[in-house]
């Protein structure tokens, strides 16, 4: 099979995923427990008239494959409806705001450096196996990332935020504090970041590192790393120009399959550090049974985990011309 091939049977198939997702990403919402209702008319006092005229402008009272035919035109025109608990403020300017913003900055630092930090000490720790170093550091990584990770964020909140005060334990920005410049700004949104980026991070960092550590110990096996010492290369030749780079190319794949879990995890930690992210406002949605912005939250994340498999599949096949599935 040829790489143009090769493409469009992954390209087929990632279209079709999404448009399972989308198709499950109406009825999933709808068998979930809670009384949408209540959200669109809130705790007033109305009568039922007035009830009545507010469940029709948001089509609740519409038979549910009428609801799926309005939900299929609506995302095809790039309308991902409106909210319920904010009123009928559209949810395309709720998702595509701060909110993303800020939940992007979080998950690509704690991927970045989680990623980072977990190849360099992961090379490390196989090259010297079955030292202290190596004992140590995987110890440490299975406890990492065995722990549930609104148990560590409330963990760092406790000891950094409460004991010691060098945190802060909620919010985005400091309330009330105005800035000079945007340098304090910046300050101060870092600092605010710190506790659920130092949460993501050693969620897994754990996971790279033991992937990185058994890649590393494989490629060591094989015959063209002996070869390799046989030809007097020096140890840094033979780790890094051999075997680092063929013992990267699970990572490429793993990263994608990362991408779902990193915003399962985003999602408790941003609500545990309350943090204005996505994530958070999952979590407000889910406890108010907003339909529409569960929907266009999971319609974005489906595209987002789709797209970066799709571009993980072609990376590979580039990288391992080997590839032809």
């Amino acid at each position: 099979m040829g790489m143009r091939d090769y493409l469009v049977k992954r390209g087929a198939s990632a279209l079709a995923t999404l448009a399972l997702a989308i198709v499950l990403n109406f009825f999933l919402f709808r068998i979930m427990p809670g009384d949408p209702t209540r959200t669109v008319v809130g705790d007033f006092r109305v009568t039922p008239e007035v009830r009545q005229v507010l469940i029709h402008q948001f089509g609740l009272d519409q038979p549910l494959w009428v609801q799926f035919i309005l939900y299929l035109q609506n995302l095809f025109m790039g309308n991902l409806g409106v909210s319920f608990q904010y009123r009928g403020t559209p949810v395309v300017s709720i998702i595509f705001g701060r909110r993303l913003l800020n939940t992007f900055i979080l998950m690509g630092s704690s991927m970045g450096l989680a990623l980072i930090i977990g190849i360099t000490i992961g090379t490390i720790a196989a090259w010297k196996r079955e030292s202290k170093f190596d004992i140590s550091t995987v110890i440490f990584s299975l406890v990492t990332y065995s722990m549930p990770v609104f148990w560590l964020g409330m963990l760092i909140i406790l000891v950094f935020g409460y004991y010691l005060g060098s945190i802060p334990i909620a919010g985005t920005m400091t309330v009330g504090l105005t800035y000079s410049n945007v340098f304090e700004y910046a300050a101060d949104y870092l600092h605010h970041m710190t506790g659920p980026l130092v949460t993501l991070t050693l969620s897994f960092v754990g996971f790279y590192f033991l992937i990185m550590r058994d890649s590393i110990l494989d490629v060591f096996t094989e015959d063209y790393m002996l070869t390799a010492k046989a030809k007097g290369l020096s140890d840094r030749k033979i780790l890094f120009r051999h075997a680092m780079r063929n013992a990267t190319l699970p990572m490429v794949s793993l990263l994608a399959v990362e991408v779902t879990y990193l915003i399962g995890g985003a999602t408790m930690t941003e609500t545990v550090f309350s943090w204005y992210g996505i994530g958070r406002l999952i979590y407000e949605a889910v406890v108010m049974a907003d339909y529409p912005i569960l929907q266009g939250i999971f319609v974005v994340m489906s595209v987002a985990v789709i797209t970066a498999n799709f571009c993980a599949d072609v990376v590979y096949a580039f990288l391992d011309p080997r590839i032809r599935y």
